[in-house]
């Protein structure tokens, strides 16, 4: 028995997501836990131990509350450009073709996040490196003002193909990224009305819950090789391929490196993300074409098995 029929979608359940609400709900993500994650990367780098309220403390005591958004032009840049796509893509690819098994969902946020990656390589470029600046010596440092800022400095400095440094693998993080975030979410959600939660709030925060961790077990051996070739000093490593290569020599689990911090990162932005989501989907989206299969989160007559 389908979802429809059983009588367990509302009016507003129907409705669904326009293209651009992928990339809104990502950027309210962000503004709240961007705070965390700067925090994140300040108590990883400190000298003394401090603990997350101290940490925050002591920041804003010496540079005030504006401080724990330090970077968030970055942040932003990079939501309105990689997330924003590939979630926009997926959106609308599903209008276009089936995606009611998860092979198919699977296909289709891979390729969407793919493209999505090599459009905002620039924008996590310079998100990275803001938030790398705090590791390293005063006299070192980048000190881009913000993401523009950033951007314009690599172009005149570097030239503009610097700005595509670890495009590929960018790239490659994002096509796992959107089949762990995107795929299990929706696969996720449907599984869990079917098996006789309904449709509200708890259900869409156990599904964030599932996607956040698939995604940070899928791309963090990616992230990690990633972020070491865009921090790299020029002739650390020939190519992608050799960052691999000597990240290897240190064992499986240097590919793990960092996970706990990646997954309490990325699980409360992926739980704000989505319920972000489905917020404007329910009270902004649109209703389909009868009988229309598709994204955010159309159901036919039919089981998703």
């Amino acid at each position: 028995m389908s979802i429809k029929r059983a009588g367990l979608m509302s009016y507003n359940q129907r409705r669904v997501a326009r293209w651009y609400f992928g990339g809104l709900a990502s950027s309210m993500a962000a503004c709240i836990t961007h705070p965390i994650d700067l925090m994140k990367v300040l108590i990883q780098t400190q000298a003394e131990k401090l603990s997350l309220m101290a940490t925050t403390k002591k920041i804003v005591k010496e540079q005030g509350v504006f401080a724990l958004y330090n970077g968030i032009s970055a942040s932003l840049l990079r939501q309105y450009t990689y997330t924003l796509s590939r979630f926009g893509i997926y959106t609308v690819g599903s209008d276009m073709m089936d995606t009611s098994t998860m092979a198919r969902k699977s296909f289709l946020a891979a390729v969407s996040g793919g493209i999505g990656g090599y459009v905002g390589a620039p924008a996590d470029l310079i998100n990275v490196r803001l938030q790398n600046d705090v590791k390293l010596p005063p006299e070192t440092r980048r000190n881009y003002k913000h993401a523009i800022d950033g951007l314009v400095r690599i172009t005149r400095e570097e030239g503009w193909r610097s700005l595509f440094n670890g495009s590929s693998m960018i790239a490659l993080r994002g096509m796992f990224m959107n089949v762990g975030q995107i795929a299990f979410y929706e696969q996720s959600r449907f599984q869990l009305i079917k098996m006789g939660m309904s449709e509200n709030m708890i259900t869409y925060i156990t599904a964030s819950i599932i996607s956040a961790v698939v995604a940070t077990t899928l791309t963090q051996p990616i992230d990690v090789v990633k972020t070491r070739r865009m921090n790299a000093a020029p002739g650390i490593y020939s190519g992608v391929a050799d960052v691999f290569v000597k990240t290897s020599k240190e064992g499986p689990l240097a590919f793990y490196k960092g996970y706990m911090p990646s997954l309490t990162r990325l699980l409360p932005h992926t739980v704000l993300l989505f319920v972000g989501l489905e917020f404007l989907r329910t009270h902004f989206g649109y209703l389909p074409e009868p009988k229309k299969t598709g994204a955010f989160y159309r159901y036919d007559d039919t089981d998703d098995d």
